[in-house]
């Protein structure tokens, strides 16, 4: 059979600490939502390679009610997700809010239970069962613990003991244990994050240890390295039908000028696993990758464009901390979205605001919008409260607005024509220049623009199709670079004053 290939990531734009799990011929995966409802983005596959978004595990407010002092980059954080006798359980933690909690389900599409309660402390929580039944709940608290729980109760079975802390790098975190011909697996992220990301491997014949760690820890880390993919960890183990092993994990695609930036977030990718005395080394990873050898399962194309005629969001729309059903309304006016602000402007968290990730570091987003008579409302670039670009329309006039850490400013404001408004933005990456230009020490040829990962343009669309560009920014200030925390970009529609409804909302590849 002629190989086939794919490209990673498999899952791109703002989809971190991916867990997987199989259930005979179908992958389910889980990531981080972080302080995005709803919570717990879920994704199908049948090849590893192509995954569908079915639903969140966390999708009401009787699940996750996030309140609006949880900080950006509070949450939800790293997921567990399983599959035991005939149930599907996602475990994970929210900072800020209800601690770890466990759920489950047999349909991953939903809908999930109520959460319940765990009784321990630390983030990162992973669940694995013994030959017994008896489930052991592994977690990260400044060193990795484990603990037996009665993951119906959420209960915890005795004390916590202390299982391994990794080759001594900080942040030990992300732990999974596995149960594999005899052995008990633990694999962990250490080192943060960031640049330093790596991965770590230790195993025992028996629970609570003690574990032997590989001698060639880390087992993998693109640390140091030129590689094009960076922040490497925080990944899970799956066996496919066919026998072979595969680890999903996260990772970055920094650009631009030293210290390169990020703004699509730690995305999901994908690479195989090998068995060598014992232990399963992961790796390569690689930006086009020779694909499992599994039946191609491709979904239909994910849709670039929403025209809001459906009684409820489509499941990539996101929102911050809480869907307000009195603020966000598909009902009020046929074919559009209808938005109500609740806050003066986007710096503030209780701000409505509907978006989607970033999926390609080259694309436009395009909305067509009318504003009531005091209305203001657009399209924005979010990071967090104090790292957002906007281009709004509102009193007769359309402006760009650029909000970075503490300052904020209106760009450029050009007046147009009472009625709709088509806003848009370009987001297009800028070029990786060789070291020798860009080093401190040679000038930057004409013409050429370094600095962040890409340029965002932003601006309007005249009656006639034409664009008018009101501002042009760098985008190394929507970045972890620049703003920190654990997300990635999400672009979409807000209102800041009154109320505003858009027509249809498109989000293309460029």
């Amino acid at each position: 059979m002629t190989p086939t290939f794919f490209d990673n990531p498999v899952i791109p734009g703002f989809s971190p600490d991916p867990s997987i799990c199989r259930a005979g011929d179908d992958f389910y995966l889980a990531t981080s939502s972080f302080e995005y409802v709803p919570g717990v983005p879920l994704w199908h596959s049948r090849d590893l390679v192509h995954w569908r978004l079915i639903g969140h595990a966390l999708d009401r407010a009787s699940q996750l009610d996030l309140p609006e002092s949880t900080g950006a980059s509070g949450g939800v954080y790293a997921p567990t997700l399983r599959y035991h006798d005939g149930r599907f359980w996602m475990i994970t933690t929210v900072v800020g809010g209800a601690g770890t909690v466990l759920v489950t389900t047999r349909d991953p599409a939903g809908p999930w239970s109520d959460p319940v309660p765990v009784d321990i402390p630390g983030i990162d929580p992973d669940l694995a069962w013994d030959e017994d039944g008896t489930c052991w709940c592994v977690y990260s608290d400044g060193g990795i613990h484990g603990a037996r729980i009665d993951p119906g109760t959420g209960a915890r079975l005795g004390e916590p003991v202390a299982m391994w802390s990794g080759s001594g790098l900080q942040y030990p975190e992300g732990p999974h244990l596995y149960r594999i011909d005899g052995w008990w697996y633990l694999l962990l992220s250490e080192g943060g994050t960031e640049r330093g990301h790596a991965m770590s491997l230790a195993r025992s014949r028996t629970l609570p240890g003690p574990f032997t760690p590989h001698p060639a820890n880390p087992v993998l880390s693109h640390r140091s390295t030129g590689h094009p993919v960076q922040n490497t960890g925080h990944g899970d183990l799956v066996q496919a039908q066919d026998g072979t092993w595969w680890m999903v994990l996260l990772g970055t695609r920094p650009r631009g000028d030293t210290p390169k930036f990020h703004g699509l977030g730690r995305e999901t990718f994908l690479v195989p696993v090998r068995w060598e005395d014992g232990w399963p080394l992961p790796g390569p990873l690689e930006l086009r990758a020779q694909a499992p050898a599994l039946p191609p399962h491709p979904w239909p194309p994910q849709t670039d464009r929403d025209d809001f005629d459906t009684p409820v969001p489509a499941p990539c729309w996101v929102t911050a901390r809480r869907l307000d059903p009195a603020a966000v309304r598909l009902d009020e006016r046929p074919g559009h979205l209808v938005l109500h602000a609740r806050a003066a402007g986007l710096d503030t968290p209780g701000a409505v605001f509907v978006g989607r990730r970033q999926r390609d570091p080259d694309c436009t987003a395009r909305t067509r919008v009318t504003v009531d008579a005091d209305g203001r409302g657009g399209l924005a670039v979010r990071l967090d409260e104090a790292h957002h670009y906007e281009v709004e329309t509102g009193g007769g006039t359309v402006r760009a607005v650029a909000r970075i850490g503490p300052l904020s400013h209106s760009v450029a404001e050009h007046r147009v024509p009472p009625g709709p408004v088509t806003l848009r933005v370009d987001i297009t990456t800028t070029v990786d220049l060789p070291p020798t230009v860009t080093g401190r020490d040679a000038p930057v040829p004409p013409g050429l623009r370094v600095g962040g990962p890409d340029t965002l343009r932003l601006g309007y669309e005249t009656a006639e199709g034409a664009f008018t560009a009101l501002a042009e920014l760098d985008g190394r200030y929507l970045t972890t670079e620049v703003a920190g925390g654990f997300t990635g970009r999400v672009i979409g529609m807000y209102a800041t004053r009154g109320s505003a409804a858009f027509d249809w909302f498109e989000l293309r590849r460029s």
